[in-house]
């Protein structure tokens, strides 16, 4: 088996250890009710005490989750702890997602204590579900936690659940599919291609929302319907938001993003309450979605050496600068002090009539207009996903429909570089109060192709923003944040629409219950562009 280990860990190029590796199974840890979860030590042979790496995750224990997590450690002279959470591979109690990783988590450290193989130090690593555990419990951990590794998560997930105030219907579905299906034959191996696609299958069938889960996976899944009923601020999330104890956690964080990731956001909301705090987190974001192998490659190496450093007394491979961005367009690596990066300027490109886009004031003119009909919702191609590549596409496709409006800046005679947060303020009106506002930005090049680059969203409600007399609303929309290069002889492009489905729900128009709307209606908008109503992206311009 140390052969079979050895192999699998070069098959997944993974870093190679001096050290050989013990494992014992199917340990049992006592957490509340009575409840037994089991665990996978995996330790170095001949390192009888030695800091502590613990994954907690709903994935499983085995196969690559063990390699990934348990093996790889080890043969670096860690001690390693893979833990199934509540109700899955064995593990006792029933998954309730989110909702028992603060109280099962700190239950962990106290069994990890008492272990005679405890050295008194532990960090914690891990993507996605296994991030946020980490979060969890990051802030009453004790003085034990020594570092933690993050990778494509944040503290709280209901903001990108609720994305701009739509429901991200495509992620949330997929994932309760993945779930569903994790401790079937292969679903490692199957998740990422078959998931999304059961979830996209049940989110064009036209049912109401409330009925997809079931069509996707076979039967109701009780947090989707719970998801449904709750908005982002109600009691169901009180026990599953960490983000206000972010400040709080003194434990030295790696962050590791990516900029086709559904969490990028909020995982740099995270960083930002950490440097508020006076912490000195590292961060990383690459050209990676959700569930990039490539960035799990890197986030073992990038680990490795953040644990050697806190928890080995090594930081000679730390690199100098702890910000490190891919740059897109440009295809290369940079290295900043912070984030947002020192030294940017916001450059306002307003909204021309005719299609246009500049950096100059717009002159008097009509606006633009568009239906949106959410019996036929305006399809969102390509964006951040959790599952399957989510990286840019050719938007041409999307652009000749009615039901989206492309404004386009000049033939670039320089180099124009963006790094930082991306936003749009737009001034829309509707002849209907409930509606959303979906604004991407993309780079044109010089044969026509049009590829995303980020996107955001704004759904509306009475009042929320208020109109003026003119029933005309200011509407400000946070787009992902990017870091690109549009080259010499490219264009910048922005569109403007009312939908991206089924990546988030369609707005039916009424204001009607998420989960049992029916009732489909149309909207007719339209988008100013003149000196009193000047709609504009702002980018975030380098030099």
């Amino acid at each position: 088996m140390g052969w079979a280990r050895r192999l699998g860990a070069a098959a997944m190029r993974l870093p190679r250890g001096s050290h050989h590796v013990a494992v014992q199974r199917d340990l049992a840890v006592p957490v509340a009710e009575g409840v037994v979860l089991l665990s996978d030590h995996y330790l170095p042979v001949g390192l009888e005490r030695s800091p502590t790496i613990l994954v907690r995750s709903p994935y499983g224990r085995r196969g690559p989750f063990g390699m990934l997590y348990g093996y790889v450690f080890a043969a670096h002279g860690f001690h390693s702890v893979v833990q199934s959470v509540r109700g899955g591979f064995g593990s006792g109690g029933a998954f309730d997602p989110l909702g028992d990783e603060r109280d099962d988590g700190l239950a962990t450290v106290e069994w990890l204590r008492a272990q005679p193989w405890f050295d008194g130090s532990f960090a914690m690593f891990g993507p996605s579900y296994i991030g946020f555990a980490q979060w969890a419990i990051a802030a009453e951990a004790g003085p034990e936690l020594k570092a933690m590794a993050i990778q494509v998560t944040a503290s709280q997930f209901h903001d990108a659940m609720y994305c701009g105030g739509g429901f991200a219907l495509e992620a949330t579905l997929t994932w309760v599919d993945m779930t569903v299906r994790m401790e079937r034959p292969l679903s490692w191996l199957t998740a990422d291609f078959v998931s999304p696609r059961r979830a996209r299958r049940a989110a064009l069938s036209g049912r109401p929302l409330a009925e997809l889960d079931a069509l996707a996976t076979g039967r109701q899944s009780r947090f989707f319907q719970e998801v449904l009923r709750n908005g982002p601020q109600t009691p169901f999330w009180a026990g599953r938001d960490f983000s206000a104890a972010v400040a709080a956690v003194e434990a030295p964080v790696n962050m590791m993003g990516g900029w086709y990731d559904v969490f990028l956001p909020w995982q740099l909301k995270d960083y930002a309450a950490l440097r508020a705090a006076g912490r000195r987190p590292y961060l990383t974001i690459g050209p990676w979605s959700h569930s990039d192998g490539r960035m799990m490659r890197a986030a073992v190496s990038e680990a490795l050496t953040w644990f050697r450093a806190h928890l080995a007394g090594d930081p000679s491979e730390l690199r100098e600068d702890p910000v490190r961005l891919y740059v897109t367009g440009a295809d290369e690596w940079r290295e900043f002090s912070d984030w947002p990066v020192p030294g940017i300027r916001e450059e306002r490109w307003r909204l021309q009539p005719g299609g246009g886009l500049a950096p100059v004031d717009p002159p008097q003119s009509a606006p633009d207009t568009y239906r949106y009909d959410p019996a036929h919702p305006t399809p969102c191609i390509s964006g951040p996903s959790i599952a399957g590549h989510g990286r840019p596409a050719d938007q041409r496709r999307l652009e000749s429909r009615h039901d989206v409006l492309t404004f386009t800046g000049p033939v670039l005679t320089d180099d124009l570089e963006i790094i930082g947060p991306v936003s749009a303020e737009l001034y829309v009106r509707s002849d209907r109060m409930h509606t959303d506002v979906v604004v991407r930005l993309c780079d044109v090049g010089p044969k026509g192709e049009s590829l995303n680059l980020c996107e955001g969203m704004r759904r509306l409600a009475p009042a929320r923003p208020e109109p003026d007399g003119d029933g005309v609303r200011r509407v400000e929309v946070e787009l992902w944040p990017a870091a690109h290069r549009f080259r010499t002889g490219h264009r910048v492009r922005l569109h403007v629409c009312s939908g991206a489905y089924p990546r988030v729900a369609r707005n039916p128009g009424t204001g009607a219950a998420l989960g049992t709307a029916t009732h489909l209606l149309t909207a007719d908008q339209a988008i100013f562009h003149d000196p009193g109503r000047s709609s504009a992206v702002v980018l975030p311009v380098v030099g």
